[in-house]
């Protein structure tokens, strides 16, 4: 257990940052999950709309500090080629 005023402090910022980020990864995964279902069952429009939101959403998240800004370029790369490939 922490002695110091400070260290009791940093434990409370990572409960409180560690349950932040887990939302966010979550959303994060639901939000590639529809794109990629949109993709797989071949709807163009749907999946062109979803990977609209995605894009916003995870840009979001680099300007939250959720992700890394090259982490989310590849991600995004990678679904925009997705999408574009239908």
């Amino acid at each position: 257990m922490a002695n110091h005023k400070s260290s009791i402090k940093r434990i409370r910022q990572t409960i409180v940052k560690t349950e932040r980020n887990r939302f966010y990864r979550t959303r994060l995964k639901n939000i590639v999950k529809d794109v990629n279902t949109a993709i797989e069952a071949g709807n163009k429009e749907e999946a062109a709309t979803a990977f609209k939101v995605a894009n916003k959403q995870i840009h979001k998240f680099v300007s939250k500090g959720v992700l890394k800004k090259e982490t989310a370029a590849r991600k995004v790369s990678r679904l925009h080629k997705s999408v574009n490939a239908i």
